[in-house]
């Protein structure tokens, strides 16, 4: 069974986008480029002056997991600029096994 990694982090809305294009540069481009990584979520979600980010990236083992984070434990990884933008961020990440997945084309 694959595992899903969910980490969580919030930014200043004015920042929003430009997080966006600063992880898609450093942090998601890392995950993808990873062995055994098995694909990665970006989800967003804006209250007013924060917007929440969770990144959920995909995995064929926890082995794979300790590729990426280069640690044993569930420490999140953070990029050299994320203290820049981040108000807040979970320490953690959160390991789940994923019990079953369907995607749809549309």
């Amino acid at each position: 069974m694959a595992i899903a990694r969910i980490w969580r982090g919030t930014v200043p809305t004015s920042r929003a986008d430009e997080y966006v294009e600063y992880l898609n540069e450093t942090g998601l481009k890392a995950i993808l480029g990873t062995p055994g990584n098995l694909g990665v979520f970006l989800l967003r979600r804006e209250e007013g002056e924060e917007t929440h980010f969770q990144t959920v990236s995909l995995w064929e083992s926890e082995a794979h997991i300790e590729a990426f984070s280069g640690s044993k434990d569930r420490t999140a990884r953070l990029e050299p600029r994320d203290e820049e933008f981040l108000i807040r961020s979970e320490p953690e990440a959160e390991h789940n096994t994923v019990a079953m997945s369907s995607f749809s084309e549309t």
